[in-house]
């Protein structure tokens, strides 16, 4: 148990930020998953639900909560699932 003021605080702090952090996990995992499976099923709505994906991602990284080269790697992927052609 921590003792000193600063580290009661740090412990208070990262409870905080692990509940938002995985927030913003879940809702990535999600939008990906929604995108690709349009994407399996050739739906209309494909291409707007990767943007939507891929907007979320940015946004994830630019907080740091996703590493660069994850979040990249996720653009990548979710872009060739989207643009292959039947």
């Amino acid at each position: 148990m921590a003792d000193h003021k600063s580290a009661i605080k740090r412990q208070r702090q990262s409870v905080k930020n692990a509940e938002r952090n995985r927030h913003f996990k879940t809702a990535v995992k999600t939008a990906i998953k929604k995108a690709r499976t349009a994407a399996e099923r050739k739906t209309p709505e494909a291409e707007h639900l990767a943007k939507e994906a891929i907007s979320l991602v940015d946004k994830t990284r630019g907080k740091g909560i996703l590493p660069a080269n994850r979040a990249a790697r996720y653009v990548s992927k979710l872009a060739r699932s989207v643009s292959k052609k039947g």
